[in-house]
């Protein structure tokens, strides 16, 4: 217990010099930032690995101490690169229509509702949306260990084969964008998944609109 206390001692020294707290976008209410959970994490795991090494009482002890220094930094790390990385797709995109979701402490999902980028039953990205899409870009490009994934949606107008080729295209058109504006190609693919995830009922006007939207997915390099 008393090697357990010492490493999430050292991972909240070690996260002390970032800010711990933030406050969700959706509820409000204050909560652990990714950087200090990420450490507190890192610091468990390093200290566990360390604890099963060495010789004696006193050489576990220490390399338990190391592990979880070592697992803290990198654990906290992880977290502040999604902290910050947040922050600056907040500002960007402040007004635009396009949502940021933080999903868990490291993933981003950024959400295109309601048609936003597309006319009906097109794939061609409509000109208004270019300027949003730029300012993804260019907060991706800054950050740019992460991997993305583009997934086109619909609603239950037309058919299965139809709505499955629309979301792909969907997709593709914005993956091919942000990869005009400087992404690495191999950091992006496009999914089509037609209609079969809806977020609203398919039943009125408002739940179609709904459920006719772009996410891309921003998560860590594998």
């Amino acid at each position: 217990m008393k090697k357990i206390t010492a490493a999430l001692a050292i991972a909240i020294a070690l996260s002390g010099c970032q800010a711990t707290q933030r406050q969700n976008a959706t509820t409000g209410e204050t909560e652990t930032n990714s950087a200090t959970q990420g450490a507190l994490i890192g610091a468990i795991a390093g200290a566990a690995a360390g604890l099963a090494t060495g010789d004696d009482a006193d050489e576990r002890r220490k390399r338990a101490l190391i592990g979880a220094a070592g697992g803290a930094a990198v654990g906290g790390g992880i977290g502040y690169y999604f902290d910050q990385q947040e922050a600056a797709l907040r500002k960007e995109l402040l007004d635009s229509g396009v949502q940021v979701e933080r999903v868990g402490e490291n993933q981003l999902l950024l959400r295109m509702e309601n048609g936003i980028g597309f006319q009906t039953n097109s794939y061609q990205l409509d000109p208004t949306i270019h300027k949003t899409l730029r300012g993804v870009a260019r907060i991706l490009v800054e950050y740019p260990d992460t991997s993305l994934v583009v997934d086109g949606h619909t609603d239950s107008t037309g058919s299965d084969t139809t709505n499955q080729i629309l979301s792909e295209r969907r997709a593709e058109s914005v993956r091919g964008y942000l990869v005009s504006q400087g992404v690495a190609t191999g950091r992006a693919i496009a999914r089509g998944n037609g209609e079969r995830y809806p977020l609203c009922s398919n039943s009125t006007t408002q739940g179609r609109a709904c459920n006719r939207r772009v996410e891309i997915q921003i998560l860590p390099l594998k």
